[in-house]
């Protein structure tokens, strides 16, 4: 098949990845290095779990190698998806042109790719401590069979929330040395999260996943999908509080929440399912979600440790 140098509707196609030649620029656009969005998702949940446990301050170095490690497994997660839904990618409008379907990158170059991008991973491994080490070798398991979700479930966001939600366990497990209840709670409050923002992502593809059959919660939840939104980013914020009480049963370490839950209403209330660039800013905007929500973390975790 020809090279295609085209790129997917959605991509940030800018600066540096914009200026490789198309071979390295078929690699990058694979491990999505175009859309940073991806990786702040998979960060942002791992720098809660180490703020809240209280080492935002001392464990700056943790957070630093937490984010190169999104950066890198992100990449190996999307190129391993990517061989997984070759073929469904070559019939929906906007995954066709991605690298493998339109011939740019061979398969066995995405396999070699995600093996380097694996190693980047192992080095931050190399950086934890036995017991969080050992959580982020679990993460595999759910991260092999998520690409397979979609054809069985219409949930594959809930799990995607297992997932992207996984660096939590990680970053609390090298602070406090255990898995107590508080991150439990912050770890089902963020799945919640990655359910209503990955369901607003969803919109884009709802016609296209209904003529080939890929199930969604965007499609499941239909001309319902803001209430249903609404309602995860609800639960989300319930279970935040709940995490961040147990850490500072303090009524004031609640209003942290506030910029966060302002921000998630702001979603839900401009959100328009059917227009496809709404749903997609939208949902880029969870970026700085993450962001209000690691102050809160960090404001509660670091106040509680003094």
């Amino acid at each position: 098949m020809a090279q295609n140098p085209d790129i997917v509707p959605d991509s940030q196609h800018r600066g540096l990845v914009g200026r490789l030649p198309p071979k390295l620029r078929g690699f990058a656009l694979l491990a999505r290095f175009d859309r940073p969005i991806g990786w702040w998702l998979l960060f942002w949940p791992g720098a809660w779990g180490v703020a809240l446990a209280g080492g935002g301050l001392a464990r700056w170095d943790l957070i630093v190698w937490i984010l190169v490690g999104s950066i890198a497994m992100r990449g190996a997660g999307c190129v391993y998806n990517d061989i997984v839904d070759r073929d469904l990618d070559a019939q929906v409008a906007r995954t066709r042109a991605r690298p493998i379907p339109s011939g740019l990158v061979s398969i066995r170059a995405a396999w070699a790719w995600l093996v380097l991008l694996a190693l980047v991973g192992l080095v931050v491994l190399l950086q934890l401590d036995r017991l969080s080490a050992v959580v982020a070798v679990l993460s595999l398991a759910p991260v092999a069979a998520y690409p397979f979700m979609k054809r069985i479930t219409w949930w594959p966001q809930a799990w995607l929330g297992i997932v992207f939600s996984w660096a939590m366990l990680v970053g609390w497990s090298d602070i406090a040395g255990t898995l107590g209840a508080p991150v439990w709670l912050l770890y089902a409050g963020s799945i919640a999260w990655v359910i209503g923002y990955d369901t607003i992502y969803a919109l884009q593809d709802r016609e296209d996943d209904a003529l080939i059959g890929v199930r969604s919660s965007a499609r499941r939840l239909g001309s319902h999908v803001c209430g249903g939104v609404a309602g995860f980013y609800a639960l989300a914020l319930l279970l935040w509080a709940g995490a961040l009480w147990l850490v500072r049963p303090d009524p004031l370490a609640l209003t942290a929440l506030l910029p966060m839950a302002g921000h998630l209403a702001w979603q839900v209330t401009t959100l328009v399912p059917d227009d496809g660039d709404n749903a997609l800013a939208r949902f880029r905007s969870n970026r700085t979600a993450g962001l209000l929500l690691f102050a809160a973390c960090f404001v509660v975790g670091t106040s509680s440790a003094l």
